[in-house]
């Protein structure tokens, strides 16, 4: 066997992987399987979840059921980075399958319960245990801190308050403003009362201590479902929007008002696998990159050179009109930088993979593998997010994560103008993130935006618009 350039490649039983039947012959791993190193447990487990995706999106059922018993026996919610991945992704290829039967798959969820306290939970655990979002609080309070120079009235509106940290640290920002502290009112959106209730209480005190005028403006409601009104925007007062991980939802929309697009996957696991066995890498996300570069492309939509979407949801041309109406001084922005809303399962579960490679093995080089804490994360945020990007469609399929560059088009088509984010506020994001203990973690600017990533993967973006009238 040789590779590209002609030099030989040591034989392995790596090199039959891409060639494999999958057949009911196949029901358990060959023996050699189980004896795999790490590095080589986790290419099988890539070529066993394209082959079965590839069923799965041609309704080929029955191979994918050999692929998922055969992925069982190798992946695990507790093992190493690829085979935790696997089990995730399996679940969701899984429930992909289960769908087609609606009757069954409301049977299997119909006692399922999801607290709101866990959900709450493991949100703020994923706040802890990555720099993400304190990143994107640092850019944000200090866009808004910039922009609000010399106003008296300041109104902030939060469209998912449910992290008093970010406030507490523009309080505290403004109460050293040199030309005093202005008047400063948020609002937070939140459909649970709870959330509202206990950062109105923590920004209320730290208000008080620290002799800033300051109201807060609760309002109890999902976004899709929020009552103008209730905002209570006034003349005279200077508005900021602030918006974390909110966006992406509303490009959700109905099967019938999208375009169908045939499937674009052309044998996944054939010549592309062949060259990913022959790589030696020792984690996913860099399997998959090296893997890109020897042409298993992920899907062009996420090309930086892609026009946007035919497809644009018409609630999101709705909400982003709305928030254009408010007159905003400043909007900021932070979503998933990555591209989970393409039209086909084959491109979503090559992007997905790319981006939960990169999350995982954050944890994996920070937290330790028998830690419940993450567990709970990559099991109720990751494996949740991955499981609606793989298993839904049309409505239900929330996650539909896009590139940078992909909200730019859109907010600029929406009347926004892009603001630089200023050098003060990278520098003060970039010491956060070396003093994190952890070098993986990188940041760069990107069209006067911040792009954060692992390694060399995009993970987050922060972006600051203002009205163009």
């Amino acid at each position: 066997m040789y590779q590209d350039d002609g030099s030989s490649v040591t034989s392995s039983p790596l090199q039959v992987f891409s060639t494999m039947p999958v057949s009911p012959s196949m029901g358990s791993p060959y023996p050699w399987v189980r004896e795999l190193k790490s590095e080589e447990r986790g290419l099988y487990l890539i070529h066993l979840l394209l082959t079965c995706a590839n069923h799965v999106a041609s309704g080929g059922l029955e191979n994918a059921e050999i692929a998922l018993s055969q992925i069982s026996h190798l992946a695990s919610p507790d093992g190493d980075t690829m085979q935790r991945i696997a089990a995730y992704f399996a679940e969701a290829l899984a429930r992909r399958i289960v769908k087609a039967w609606p009757g069954i798959d409301k049977a299997l969820n119909a006692t399922q319960i999801t607290l709101v306290s866990e959900q709450i939970l493991v949100r703020k655990l994923f706040y802890d245990m990555f720099p993400f979002m304190k990143v994107a609080f640092v850019l944000t309070n200090q866009a808004i801190i910039e922009a609000m120079e010399g106003e008296k009235m300041v109104h902030v509106i939060d469209l998912h308050a449910a992290e008093p940290a970010q406030w507490i640290a523009l309080l505290q920002a403004f109460s050293v403003r040199p030309e005093g502290p202005p008047h400063l009112r948020i609002t937070g959106i939140h459909p649970q009362k709870g959330v509202l209730d206990q950062m109105a209480h923590k920004l209320i005190e730290e208000a008080e201590k620290l002799d800033i005028p300051f109201q807060f403006n609760p309002i109890v409601s999902k976004l899709e479902n929020l009552d103008i009104e209730k905002l209570r925007v006034k003349t005279g007062e200077a508005l900021a929007i602030s918006s974390i991980l909110q966006l992406h939802s509303f490009l959700a929309s109905d099967d019938e008002l999208r375009k169908k697009s045939p499937s674009i996957l052309k044998n996944s696991n054939g010549i592309n696998m062949q060259r990913v066995l022959q790589m030696n890498q020792s984690t996913l996300g860099e399997l998959l990159e090296k893997d890109t570069a020897n042409g298993c492309s992920p899907s062009p939509d996420s090309a930086s050179s892609s026009p946007l979407s035919s497809t644009a949801s018409v609630k999101m041309d709705s909400f982003l009109n709305f928030l254009w109406g408010l007159s905003p001084k400043l909007m900021v922005v932070t979503e998933q930088d990555s591209n989970h809303n393409g039209s086909t399962l084959m491109e979503r579960l090559l992007e997905a993979l790319y981006t939960y490679a990169a999350l995982f093995d954050c944890l994996e080089s920070t937290v330790s593998r028998t830690s419940m804490e993450r567990l709970k994360v990559e099991k109720m945020l990751f494996g949740d997010e991955i499981k609606n990007i793989i298993a839904c469609e049309g409505a239900a399929r929330k996650e539909r994560h896009e590139k940078l560059e992909k909200w730019i088009q859109r907010l600029d088509l929406a009347g926004f103008g892009n603001v630089s984010l200023s050098y003060y506020g990278m520098l003060q994001a970039r010491r956060l993130l070396q003093g994190y203990g952890c070098d993986g973690y990188r940041m760069k600017e990107e069209n006067g935006s911040v792009v954060i990533c692992w390694q060399d993967r995009p993970l987050f973006s922060v972006s600051a618009w203002r009205c163009r009238k």
